[in-house]
């Protein structure tokens, strides 16, 4: 559910990681809680079994784009417990829950703006309006426009209005306003992200987790599903698992342990019997056959969120 206020909470960092509890942090993850965040150093810096650590002691829940607004419902000392208004979730009914270090959140007055301006490539350069980089953000950064032309697009931000190369963004009168296009385009940009690490919570293209790929595929392409597997998987239109030529480029897969009922991965299907998905830790983005794996056996249900392209 998408929450509008007089005033909101905005992510004020590039990225801002979502934990369980303020006690989930570790030692080693001081550059993923600072502001400016160091995303690169944080992950690099871990070991495989660091890594596996955030996800078998459920450390992460989700993260946070630039600007994106939450729900702050308390704050504990440099903490602030949120609701994450656009991740829709069954934890919560007004979205993702998490702490996040208040360092990396700002209140903002909520402006009258002309529009969203959605980031369109993996990184993109922010600009101060006498044209000197500020900072970098991610794919899929969503900012209020204030004024736009041909080569650079105005934006509110956290750190005050600053530019961005239009050709760059792509603009919306509202957040939900984005426009929906099909289950080809969404495969298509998926592949950029081909070899890019699995990361557990990931929600940038510093790494995703399944379900984060999933989710930001179709958030780019004009649809805001459920942040989880679990939650994606009850949602869209139902798909006949067992006959595959009804499936479609951009349809979700859904797979369980053989025995469990529990939705464990999603991956995006790429066509021709082929799935691209973002599968665990230690392994990167992919494409695979599904034929010959464990998937065929695992695969409990295929929902659809995108549209079909029309033939021309």
């Amino acid at each position: 559910m998408l929450v509008q206020t007089s005033t909101t909470w905005v992510c004020s960092v590039a990225v801002a990681t979502v934990w369980t509890t303020p006690n989930s942090v570790r030692e080693i993850d001081q550059p993923g809680i600072d502001n400016p965040v160091r995303m690169n150093k944080w992950i690099e810096a871990m070991t495989n079994k660091e890594l596996l650590d955030l996800c078998d002691e459920n450390r992460i829940q989700t993260q946070l784009l630039f600007g994106e607004p939450v729900i702050v419902e308390e704050i504990v000392g440099d903490w602030a417990k949120v609701i994450c208004t656009w991740q829709a979730s069954k934890k919560h009914d007004r979205g993702y829950p998490g702490w996040v270090p208040i360092s990396q959140l700002k209140e903002l007055p909520r402006i009258s703006d002309f529009g969203y301006a959605k980031v369109r490539i993996p990184k993109v350069q922010l600009w101060t309006l006498d044209r000197k980089p500020k900072l970098v953000v991610p794919f899929n950064t969503i900012l209020p426009v204030i004024d736009s032309n041909s080569s650079f697009t105005m934006v509110h931000t956290p750190l005050g209005d600053l530019l961005v190369w239009s050709e760059h963004v792509e603009i919306s009168p509202g957040i939900q306003s984005f426009i929906e296009r099909s289950g080809a385009e969404i495969v298509s940009c998926a592949s950029t992200f081909l070899e890019l690490p699995y990361f557990w919570g990931g929600m940038s293209p510093y790494g995703f987790d399944c379900s984060g790929l999933t989710y930001n595929m179709f958030k780019a392409h004009g649809y805001f599903i459920p942040r989880d597997a679990g939650d994606q998987a009850t949602k869209g239109i139902k798909v006949d698992m067992n006959d595959k030529s009804n499936w479609e480029l951009g349809d979700l897969l859904f797979f369980a342990t053989v025995g469990k009922d529990s939705v464990r991965h999603v991956g995006i299907y790429y066509g021709n019997g082929q799935m691209i998905h973002s599968p665990s830790t230690g392994l990167s983005v992919e494409i695979i056959e599904l034929e010959g794996t464990k998937y065929v056996d695992e695969l409990v249900g295929v929902r659809r969120y995108a549209r079909i392209e029309e033939d021309a």
